[in-house]
């Protein structure tokens, strides 16, 4: 017996119609193409999304912190606020506050011949008085008076 074409149906048949018991290659072609696609897309998504992390990776610790923190919540919340709260937030250049005052800390310990970083253990305890000072024997130690006076000017006397 022979296998015969239906009257109706055309004698050349397109390329994605098989054989039957033959791979079917069109479905092979687009379920490659949709998985690559699904991928590339879900990278895309995920490399946008560690966008402000990134930007403030080269910031300071903490602001890089919150940063991270926001965009954990616009991930699970799916609350897109806190990404653009966190992209904004990156791309702000938060000021040193702390640099400068370590400076000024550390000169005032240089001036009352405290040894760098012993001076925060002076600071006075929850009652209130202070504790007693450390006594060190430095040669580059300043005296530094208790009480600074500054001299008298004569007043001007206006006789009538």
């Amino acid at each position: 017996m022979s296998v015969s074409l239906n009257p109706a149906a055309p004698h050349h048949l397109p390329v994605f119609i098989t054989a039957p018991g033959g791979t079917d290659v069109l479905l092979v072609a687009v379920a490659v193409f949709l998985l690559l696609a699904v991928l590339a897309v879900g990278l895309l998504f995920l490399r946008l999304h560690t966008l402000p992390e990134r930007i403030a990776h080269r910031g300071h610790k903490l602001q890089f912190e919150i940063v991270a923190i926001l965009g954990l919540l616009a991930l699970f919340t799916h609350v897109h606020l806190f990404w653009v709260a966190g992209l904004l937030l990156a791309l702000i250049d938060i000021p040193d506050f702390g640099n400068p005052l370590r400076r000024i800390a550390g000169s005032l310990e240089k001036i009352a011949g405290i040894p760098p970083g012993e001076g925060a253990g002076e600071a006075p305890d929850e009652i209130g008085a202070a504790r007693p000072a450390i006594e060190e024997s430095t040669e580059s130690a300043v005296e530094v008076p208790k009480t600074i006076t500054l001299p008298r000017m004569p007043k001007e006397r206006t006789h009538a």
